[in-house]
């Protein structure tokens, strides 16, 4: 439950993120229309949604990259221990 819920955060973020970029345009094509008393007719709003083409791709280039080593060296490490009560 809490993935769906994290997930579905994530999205509306994601959407007001790219309306905010201009990644994406929503236009409200059709106003929307409440049903009549007796309930009946009506319909929801249509939109029309453009958004943003994004391309991904890769390129071949040299570039510098830090060399990094390690050292295996003996140290002394904080021990802590916890008596639970009744134990």
């Amino acid at each position: 439950m809490r993935a769906i819920l994290g997930l579905g955060v994530i999205v509306v973020l994601l959407l007001i993120a790219g309306l905010w970029l201009g990644l994406l345009r929503v236009d409200q094509t059709q106003q929307a229309e409440l049903p009549k008393v007796s309930v009946s007719g009506g319909h929801a709003p249509k939109f029309d949604v453009q958004t943003a083409k994004v391309a991904v791709g890769t390129t071949q280039t040299t570039i510098e990259v830090p060399k990094v080593e390690t050292e295996t060296k003996a140290v002394n490490l904080p021990k802590v221990t916890v008596d639970k009560p009744g134990q």
